[in-house]
């Protein structure tokens, strides 16, 4: 897993004014609201967060690309073996299949079933519809720092 950039401590930065401490306030409010609407609507469907987290990582991975288990621990942000246990579980519910990479037979691809298409497709469909309620709100504290 890669580690997460440090901001810069070096270079000189305007202090932050008032109006910036509230944007700043304000991003990471909407950012926890919409997590906790993220985790209520899984668990409505009976599926743990980091479920949801898994399949939407699978089904959205950048071009469509196939997934391995060490790409999903990359995108879920978490150790190897913790997405191991994860993909374990999904494989348990019958929301994930593990295919043989046909180009790498040592390489294991992480698949949707039916099933998981369905609900990631109700959860997303709630979730843009989410985003669409709060995109007001985000475009105004971003449009003050567009440049």
């Amino acid at each position: 897993m890669k580690k997460r950039e440090k901001p810069s401590a070096g270079g000189r930065q305007r202090l932050p004014t008032q109006a910036d401490y509230e944007a700043l306030s304000e991003f990471r409010y909407q950012i926890r609201c919409f997590l906790e609407f993220s985790q209520d609507a899984a668990k409505a469907i009976g599926l743990v967060p980091q479920q949801h987290q898994a399949l939407l990582a699978i089904r959205g991975y950048p071009g469509g690309a196939p997934v391995a288990i060490g790409d999903l621990a990359e995108r879920l942000r978490v150790k190897h073996h913790t997405a191991v246990g994860l993909i374990d579980r999904l494989v348990a519910a019958e929301l994930v299949k593990r295919v043989v990479d046909p180009a790498d037979h040592r390489r294991i691809l992480l698949k949707l079933t039916r099933r998981a298409e369905k609900y990631l497709a109700d959860l997303s469909a709630a979730h843009l519809g989410e985003l669409s309620r709060i995109e007001p709100l985000l475009t105004q504290i971003f449009s003050r720092y567009a440049k």
